[in-house]
């Protein structure tokens, strides 16, 4: 992820996107591997057998059936059951509807919204992390500009959404969902996120030496130049409430200011300081 500075002074990004043509073969493998998933054992053998004899009734000549041949087959077989779009016709609708995905209103996001002020800092193949049911929204918006996300949240009702919310919009190649009794909290997340977005209001109803252990957890697995966003969500609870699990680092003003008096949209953090002379205003995460 770069910083406010890094991302005024590059023309390209250090990692390009993934072409369309790597995102339609991960779409065909998801496809391919639910349809799988979804089978008997004893039904998944048989796929086997009818692939086998569609190869054979068809050749007049000998094959030596190997374990990787016999697995193309299978894909291939599936992916006609599942009427699977070629690439060419595949590509020509998703090219819209990628577009209009990696609009915050396609999430029903505001587009001043504190997250959405950091898009333009992402690079394909970051990672984020994503607590409570505020974040839904915005896990897809983030994978929708190719980050890697990890969403956690308390009750099995928000995971279930946001996954199938996720399969529809063809976007579960880089999302993974945890359903989490923080009170066991053991950690799932790899380090080196670039970002975490933290709905305080989740994670304020938590025991405050749990609600310590998992943010504390969630900064050390952040990377060096990480960023760190708190939603205000639907609770009581305020961002500022986890200010002070965030002593060090910098707050950022991301997006259009807010009215004073207006309630929070949300504070931004960051792990370290941008260069001296980065256009965003700073303060410290301790002051108002």
């Amino acid at each position: 992820m770069l910083t406010a500075a890094e991302a005024l002074r590059v023309e390209r990004r250090r990692r390009a996107r993934r072409s369309l043509r790597q995102q339609y073969d991960e779409y065909v493998f998801e496809r391919i591997e639910g349809y799988k998933n979804s089978l008997p054992r004893d039904q998944l053998m048989r796929l086997g057998d009818e692939a086998n004899a569609e190869l054979f009734d068809g050749s007049e000549g000998q094959f030596v059936l190997t374990e990787v041949l016999m697995v193309e087959l299978v894909d291939e077989l599936i992916k006609r059951r599942l009427k699977l779009k070629s690439f060419r016709q595949w590509a020509r609708q998703v090219r819209a509807l990628r577009d209009a995905q990696r609009e915050p209103t396609h999430w029903g996001l505001e587009p001043d919204g504190p997250v959405c002020g950091l898009l333009r800092r992402i690079e394909s193949g970051d990672r984020a992390v994503v607590v409570g049911p505020a974040g839904e929204g915005i896990a897809c918006l983030l994978a929708a500009h190719e980050m890697s996300v990890t969403f956690m949240a308390g009750d099995l009702g928000s995971v279930t959404r946001l996954e199938s919310r996720f399969e529809s919009e063809a976007l579960a190649s880089a999302f993974d969902a945890y359903v989490v009794d923080f009170a066991l909290w053991r950690p799932c997340l790899d380090d080196g996120s670039a970002l975490a977005v933290l709905d305080v209001s989740a994670v304020g109803e938590l025991d405050p030496a749990v609600r310590e252990a998992l943010v504390r957890d969630i900064q050390c697995r952040t990377c060096p130049a990480g960023v760190h966003v708190l939603l205000p969500g639907a609770g009581r609870w305020s961002p500022d409430t986890l200010l002070g699990l965030y002593d060090g680092w910098v707050r950022e003003e991301v997006g259009r200011p807010q009215r004073r008096g207006a309630r929070s949209r949300g504070i931004v953090l960051a792990r370290q300081p941008a260069s001296v002379g980065a256009p965003a205003a700073k303060e410290r995460a301790s002051s108002s």
